[in-house]
């Protein structure tokens, strides 16, 4: 059907429920009529082939009529699922009817019903219609069951305005829609107006509120347990019950069993048989008690844990575990492993951050796209063309597991490709064993237990994440099942549903081996390190020389919480030791030497290691191993709530090509990272990569850089290493203060003068402008008597609590906010002998800006924060090197990116620059000329910040501009550029 035969067609359905409008509002006339004579045609309008006409097999069915699903103990079901062929989990849209007599724009029960089960299913947008009315509702919000019904609402459109909305309806969700992607825009565009109450952010707050019933309840019950025991019963009993409620909603288990056990007599005693005849079932080592000697014999309060299990249900539990994905549930788990439970001598229950946590600014969750690339482009490049007895062979793992994202990528990526392999060898048809799908299309548990013993593996420190990590993957394995094909299955291959995880996902410390007990290590630093020795543990995996596939987001842990008997370990075994680097750093030396001789390594970590001074022995290390691409993501925040920029790099043993390819992403609003990178792609030669630092742009780009490094010198070596940076208080609330408390110290005390100095912050810093600040620092160098100063003194004691070291007047512990030192008390931090130079003539800039080159020079002895930088130099000649396009050219080549499109503009990147040396007359001149314009720019910035007129203002800004691109012109011309390599400085493409 053409698109101008669709809306012909929809047309008269419109005319015809218009002429008999009246009829279908009698109570006769039903949602299955409705569904037959008007949503049917209306979804094949739309190219949808809702009766599976093509008769493809149930793999490749792309409407799931009565999606099954399971409300408040009764089966119930969206009365259409929409995916794509080969999609067996994935919806992308929900369409749940209605009879016509049912007021929808009023009816927040069936809104409810629908944002139900779009929400849970992660079917972001979904549809509600009675044909009468077609109203789409934004579902990436979790409802509440007192919503309205115009909660979440984005369109409502009446059945008299679908020939005029025809476009709408039919460039959102036609098939030709989702096939194009247009449908995915959509959904993008109404995903940026969602509030932040999102499924797995909800999710997190639920199991945050199930742990702490449990926790106190155990607590309090069991007067003998210790942390590590409560943090473990609490997390395997919350799994245990997360496990049974997802089988009770996928109909595997009996609705209600829980809350009928938890319901009279000893609810923990009654949960204790359920368990029990779980292990009898599945097999899955969740329920193991040979394992599991501690929760066996705790004591609950039955109430307490009445009310935990009647949270996992309708009408309270907002979730639909029949269709919440297996990925959501990890992605919350990796917020709630962040934490650890504490209990307090007086046997209160804490719940806090753990350290590393903390220090690391948030949990790093890896968002489903950068998971998928990455599988993809290892797990998808070791399986390409092998058949299913081939792929038996294939060996992944993540040596830093978490609560299992990329291990569940991968098994899924594996189902998949065994579900197009079968399908296209005519499989779905066979009879009896042979079969390896289940009516639904989806493969049976026999065959994805396969699957998952001979090809998943995982390790991680945290005793917790790997029992998550498993039970995210049995989850999996439960996709699609019901109770008719799990007996039917049990009947045929006589054994358990699911398999024993204990062998291929483990507990350790994948960087650490046992040889470290060659150290003095007592018990409990032993427990905390938990040495693993890879070829013990998986004697399966190294009787083939290795892993094919290692995947990761390693963890970023800064050594500083290490032990030192880890960190003696760590320079002792690793190449890539620095001693500032975070431990993902190891990840690499470690990952690549677990493949074998055609494995693929693909990683997602900082990507501060490739520039900044602790990742230099890293680079040296893996420049000299098989670099197949790296993806760096700047300054974009992946990590949603945390400020740490990433990227991906992928290497391995079979090396194909010379080149690394290599992409600079610009941008999160993407369709599809792969189209991305496919477009944005460059090459580049291994060997140009420097080791003092990584460059990754384009060969072009490299061949200019090295032209104008051999144009003069370092920036360092020009001003002979007078570049410093601004003062680091260690507490600005005392120590920077504004000019009204200036006044009220020098009334005091006169002498205090000398000690208050005017002082700048980063923001203050703007190009060519004379700074200025109505702040000013109380600067005390070594050897001031404070005593002298009675009003700073009086100032300063305010804040003693906050002061550290403590003042010798008062007693108590350092304070953690500053480092501890030989400084006295009221010295500020870093202040050194050459706090003399702050009033010295001087070239600033701040240490982030979006503007890369805001350099200017200060006259007026201002001090500088932390986020001041400064090169005691008044030299306008480096003034005006420094602001132009040449050198943003090189910095923004060097410099760390971070969000919002600023860059770090740290020492150790600035003084790289590089600075020509003039040697001739004409180079002299050049010089001279670049001197005056900048002398002209520093008096018309100053013209600027006084001039009040519009005009006058746009005057000068255009003379401005016009003399920054005549000095631009005479630095080419200095540095000798030919115009092919201008437009490459300028940004534009050289010919």
């Amino acid at each position: 059907m053409t698109r101008e035969q669709a809306k012909e067609k929809l047309t008269q359905l419109v005319e015809r429920y218009r002429e008999h409008k009246d009829e279908y509002h009698s109570v006769d006339y039903n949602e299955q009529k409705t569904r037959q004579d008007f949503i049917n045609p209306l979804l094949e309008c739309l190219g949808w082939d809702i009766d599976n006409k093509k008769e493809a097999s149930e793999a490749y069915r792309e409407v799931i009529y009565e999606d099954k699903v399971s409300v408040g103990g009764k089966a119930k079901a969206p009365d259409y699922g929409f995916r794509l062929a080969g999609s067996t989990t994935k919806r992308l849209f929900y369409v749940e009817a209605k009879k016509p007599s049912v007021a929808l724009k009023v009816n927040k029960e069936a809104a409810y019903q629908l944002r139900r089960y779009g929400s849970s299913a992660q079917a972001l947008v979904s549809i509600l219609t009675n044909f009468e009315d077609f109203i789409v509702y934004d579902c990436s919000k979790v409802p509440k069951l007192n919503d309205s019904a115009t909660v979440a609402r984005l369109k409502h459109i009446h059945f008299e305005d679908y020939p005029k909305e025809f476009d709408f309806i039919y460039d959102t969700f036609s098939h030709e829609a989702v096939t194009k992607g247009r449908f995915d825009k959509f959904v993008q565009s109404a995903a940026s107006k969602k509030g932040t109450d999102t499924l797995d952010k909800r999710f997190v707050q639920s199991l945050d509120e199930w742990r702490k019933y449990l926790a106190v309840n155990i607590a309090l019950n069991n007067k003998k347990i210790n942390d590590e025991e409560l943090n473990y019963a609490v997390q395997l009993t919350l799994d245990r019950l997360i496990f049974l409620r997802f089988c009770e909603d996928r109909s595997v288990e009996p609705y209600g069993q829980l809350q009928k056990a938890a319901s009279k007599g000893d609810a923990y005693k009654n949960l204790l048989d359920l368990f029990r005849q779980a292990d009898d079932k599945y097999n899955s080592g969740l329920f193991d008690f040979e394992k599991d000697t501690i929760t066996p014999g705790l004591k609950f309060n039955s109430g307490l844990i009445k009310d935990v299990i009647d949270e996992l249900y309708y009408p309270i539990c907002n979730y639909e575990f029949s269709v919440m994905p297996v990925e959501i549930l990890g992605n919350a788990y990796e917020q709630f492993l962040g934490k650890v439970i504490r209990i307090t001598p007086s046997r209160q229950v804490k719940i806090e951050e753990k350290p590393e946590v903390r220090k690391a600014g948030g949990v790093y969750y890896t968002p489903q796209y950068i998971v998928d690339y990455i599988v993809k482009n290892t797990v998808g490049k070791r399986i390409d063309g092998k058949a299913p007895k081939d792929i038996e062979k294939i060996k992944i793992v993540d040596p830093a597991c978490g609560s299992g994202s990329f291990l569940l990528g991968a098994f899924e990526y594996l189902l998949n490709y065994h579900i197009e392999w079968y399908h296209n060898k005519g499989y779905a048809t066979k009879k009896g064993k042979d079969n390896p799908f289940t009516p639904l299309g989806t493969l049976t548990t026999h065959e994805k237990k396969r699957i998952l013993l001979n090809n998943i593996f995982g390790v991680d420190l945290d005793a917790n994440a790997v029992e998550v990590s498993k039970l995210s993957l049995l989850l999996k394995c439960m996709e699609g099942e019901t109770e008719a094909s799990i007996k039917q299955q049990v009947s045929m291959f006589h054994e358990r549903v699911l398999p024993d995880l204990d062998n291929n996902v483990k507990c350790g410390n994948s960087l650490i081996d046992t040889d470290i007990y060659d150290s003095e290590i007592d018990f409990g630093e032993e427990k905390k390190i938990k040495p693993f020795n890879w070829k013990k543990q998986f004697p399966q995996v190294f009787k083939q020389a290795g892993f094919d596939a290692v995947i990761g987001n390693p963890p970023y842990v800064r050594q500083e919480l290490l032990d030192i008997t880890q960190k003696e370990y760590f320079s002792q075994k690793y190449k890539v030791h620095h001693g500032a680097a975070d431990l993902y750093t190891y990840f690499f030396e470690k990952g690549i030497g677990l493949l074998n001789e055609k494995g693929i390594f693909g990683i997602i970590v900082a990507s501060k290691w490739m520039k900044a001074s602790y990742g230099e022995p890293l680079r040296k290390w893996v420049k000299n191993q098989n670099i197949y691409e790296i993806i760096d993501f700047g300054g974009l925040p992946v990590f949603q709530g945390v400020t740490t920029y990433p990227c991906i790099f992928i290497s391995g043993n079979n090396k194909i090509e010379k080149t690394i390819h290599v992409t600079n992403v610009k941008t999160l609003h993407f369709d599809s990272l792969e189209k991305y990178i496919v477009q944005n792609k460059i090459k580049l030669s291994q060997q140009s990569l420097d080791d003092i630092g990584w460059n990754l742009a384009s060969d072009k780009e490299q061949k200019l850089l090295t032209k104008i490094k051999s144009s003069g010198v370092p920036l360092k070596l020009f001003v002979k290493g007078k570049i410093y940076r601004g003062i680091l208080t260690g507490l600005n609330e005392a120590f920077v203060i504004d000019a009204e408390v200036k006044r009220a110290l020098i009334k005091e005390d006169k002498g205090s003068a000398e000690l208050i100095k005017p002082f700048l912050v980063g923001k203050d810093i703007k190009r060519y402008m004379p700074p200025q600040s109505d702040k000013f620092v109380i600067f005390t160098k070594r050897g001031t008597n404070i005593n002298n100063y009675p009003a700073i003194k009086r100032h300063l004691f305010q804040f003693k609590k906050q002061l550290s070291p403590k003042p010798k007047d008062f007693k108590g512990q350092k304070w953690e906010g500053r480092k501890p030192g030989n400084y006295t008390w009221f010295e500020i931090q870093d202040t050194i002998d050459y706090y003399k130079e702050f009033e010295k003539p001087k070239i600033l800039w701040p240490g982030i800006s979006s503007a890369v080159t805001s350099f200017t020079i200060d006259y007026n002895k201002y001090y500088g924060n932390d986020n001041n930088q400064l090169i005691i130099s008044d030299d306008k000649y480096l003034l005006g090197i420094l602001n132009s396009s040449l050198s943003k050219f090189q910095l923004l080549n060097i410099c760390d990116k971070v969000q919002g499109g600023f860059y770090r503009l740290k020492i150790v990147y600035i003084e790289k620059l590089v600075i020509k040396v003039m040697f001739t007359k004409s180079e002299f001149k050049i010089r001279d000329e670049i001197i005056k314009n900048v002398e002209s720019l520093l008096r018309l910035n100053s013209e600027l910040m006084e001039a009040k007129l519009q005009t006058i203002r746009s005057q000068i800004k255009q003379q401005i501009e016009y003399i920054e691109e005549k000095i631009d012109q005479l630095i080419y011309e200095l540095y000798q550029l030919s115009p092919e390599e201008i437009k490459i400085v300028e940004g534009g493409e050289s010919e």
